[in-house]
Parts: structure tokens; C-alpha cells; sequence
């Protein structure tokens, strides 16, 4: 008898999911994760974090050592693979050398006794929605990375699931073609309705991409929230490090965090604004990077400071300048030293 949620208007539901190997340390210790119908929601941490185990979790790879899984509000915990509606592309395309891609796309639904005439229409469907129709007749090998990535997709696609699950798909990709398909996937999700659920270690892509994100660390769910919150408001040190770049200053039993991007530098004797704060320095770095400029800036009392600026307003910024590193009081979060969540600006 299949199980069913109350909370049925939900894509994925994770409670208490828990996965050791062996005898090691625990990959996930106790995850409880939502994730909405029509949502593209990410899975991101560092190497070892647990976010691939997750994923492999929710498509039946693995079994979880204790917790419940549901899918579309039914629990799906024990269930094998293809019992589960989702599919699932893997950073390893596995397109078949020998098959034209229509033929690599029609593949499954050959395997389940599609017939013929539905099965093409359905392929050559799935091949229009990732514009790759007008070569259906052509093989893998003819294809660049890019393409084969596509046909991937639509594969993945053509089934209809409730639920594809993206397991670092881009990492082979160059960065050029990794963003043009950044804007395609998140296209063809919500061209689809489908839910997207995707694995990666890359920030930002995931700010690009996700409406909502799931940062993991070392087995455990660190924050969930939009990009603008997890950048904007993130709720440890980890997040604040791994989410973009920060500036964080110990404090007495505090943290203070802040963005690069909220400090400006003004010349040697500048007068912060009583709604202002200041730290004079010495200029250590510059590094011009086209539409911004990096500057690193040692303050009077060895701190350093990083400040990315526009490069228009960089302009004459040089190694040993002095300057003075300038932000306003409300862009900076405190987080109590060894805690968890902001308290708000300082």
C-alpha cells in the first residue's frame, strides 16, 4: 500500500534522512528538506557535503540508513528506480554512438513498448523544446559537448516525469557553453512546469539558476533559501564564505560580515558620516577584472580588506596608496562568534 503525505502539493519531501557508509562518518545526519511542485531548486555544497548522496537518495540509487522520502506526496523510500517518476542526467551523457539522436531520445519509450508513430512524435518533440530537431538524424559523435548535453535533456524530458533530477551536468562543459546552457535549463524548466532538482559545487551558478537553493555542509542543511536571501542574509560564517566572497571581522563574542562589493575607497583623510564606517590602509592588491576591480587593502592595523569596485570608479587606484575603506553601517551583518543566524545590521 503506498503511503500518502498530507503535504501533497509538495514535488519532494526529505524527513530525517540519514547515510553512512561502513563504518565511517555519516554523509547526511538528519536532513529534512521541501521542495515545491514547478520549483528549480538546488543542491549546492563543497565536495563531501552529502548534496550528490541526496540527490541519489531521492532517485532510488541508494536506500537512506533511516528517514522517509516522498515524492508527490507519496512515500517512495524503498522503492527501485524506475518505480519512482523521475529521470535523471547525469554529467556523463550515456547517448548511444550507434543511434541518431532521435533514436537515443525514443530509446526508453522503445524499452516500454511506446508504439512507433507516438514515440516519434514524442522524440521529435523533446528535440524541437532543446532545438536540436533540425539534426535528429545525426549521430553523438558529430555533436559538440554542448549538443550532446542537449540531447541529454531531452531524454530526460521525453518521459514526461513530475521530477528530473541534474546531477552536475555542466561540469564538462567550457565556461561559455556551461552559461549558455545555464539559460537553456532554466528555460526549459519553466517552459515545462517540470520540478528541477540540481546538483552542483559551482555558486554561481546556482544564483543564476535556482529559485531556491539548499547549501549542505558536512551531512547537514546549512541554510535554504532564494539566492538574494542565502547572499544577502546568510545565516552562518560558512555561508557567508562559501556563498560569494565576505569580508569577516571578529569581534567581541561576535562576527561582522561584509560583501566586497559594499566598500568603497576614498582618499587619505576622508571623514566617515556618522552612518558611515572607516578603516584606513594601504592598497596591497589591485586585480582588474574587466567590468570590476578587486583591490585588497591592508588597514592600519593588519586587517585585510577586499573591495570590488566598478572599474570606471577604479580607475588610478594603484599598489601603496593609502585610501580609506568606506561602508555604511546598515551593509554589514553580525553573527554571534560559533552560532548560527544574523541578527541584522551594525
Amino acid at each position: 500500500m503506498v503511503e500518502v503525505s498530507a503535504q501533497a502539493g509538495l514535488a519532494v519531501e526529505l524527513v530525517g534522512l540519514t547515510k553512512s557508509y561502513g563504518h565511517g562518518k555519516p554523509v547526511l545526519k538528519g536532513i529534512d528538506l521541501e521542495i515545491r511542485q514547478g520549483e528549480f531548486f538546488t543542491l549546492l555544497g563543497p565536495s563531501g557535503s552529502g548534496k550528490t548522496t541526496t540527490l541519489r537518495l531521492i532517485g532510488g540509487f541508494e536506500l537512506p540508513d533511516a528517514g522517509t522520502i516522498m515524492l508527490g506526496g507519496q512515500t517512495v523510500t524503498r522503492l527501485l528506480p524506475y518505480q519512482r517518476d523521475v529521470n535523471t542526467m547525469f554529467q556523463d551523457y550515456a547517448l548511444f554512438p550507434h543511434m541518431s539522436l532521435l533514436d537515443n531520445v525514443a530509446y526508453g519509450m522503445r524499452m516500454r513498448g511506446v508504439g512507433v508513430a507516438e514515440r516519434r512524435a514524442r522524440a521529435l518533440k523533446a528535440l524541437e523544446m532543446v532545438h536540436l530537431h533540425a539534426v535528429m538524424d545525426r549521430r553523438p559523435a558529430q555533436l559538440s559537448g554542448g549538443q550532446r548535453q542537449r540531447v541529454a535533456l531531452a531524454r530526460a524530458l521525453v518521459n514526461q516525469p513530475s521530477l528530473i533530477l541534474l546531477d552536475e551536468p555542466l561540469g564538462a562543459l567550457d565556461l561559455k557553453l556551461r552559461r549558455e546552457m545555464q539559460v537553456e535549463l532554466k528555460r526549459i524548466q519553466k517552459q515545462t512546469g517540470i520540478t528541477f532538482v540540481y546538483v552542483t559545487h559551482d555558486q554561481e551558478e546556482a544564483l543564476s539558476m535556482s529559485d531556491r537553493i539548499a547549501v549542505f555542509s558536512e551531512g547537514v542543511i546549512e541554510q535554504i533559501g532564494t539566492p538574494a536571501d542565502l547572499y544577502e542574509r546568510p545565516v552562518s560564517t560558512f555561508v557567508a564564505r562559501f556563498i560569494g566572497s565576505s569580508n569577516i571581522r571578529h569581534e567581541a563574542g561576535y562576527e561582522v560580515l561584509l560583501r566586497p562589493e559594499d566598500i568603497r575607497l576614498e582618499a587619505q583623510g576622508y571623514v566617515p558620516a556618522p552612518d558611515e564606517v572607516g578603516l584606513a590602509g594601504t592598497i596591497g592588491e589591485v586585480s582588474y577584472l574587466g567590468p570590476v576591480t578587486r583591490c585588497r587593502v591592508v588597514t592600519e592595523g593588519g586587517e585585510d580588506v577586499q573591495a570590488i569596485l566598478p572599474s570606471r570608479l577604479a580607475r588610478g587606484l594603484r599598489e601603496n596608496m593609502a585610501v580609506v575603506a568606506v561602508w555604511s553601517r546598515t551593509a554589514a551583518y553580525t553573527l554571534p562568534h560559533g552560532a548560527g543566524r544574523a541578527s541584522g545590521p551594525v
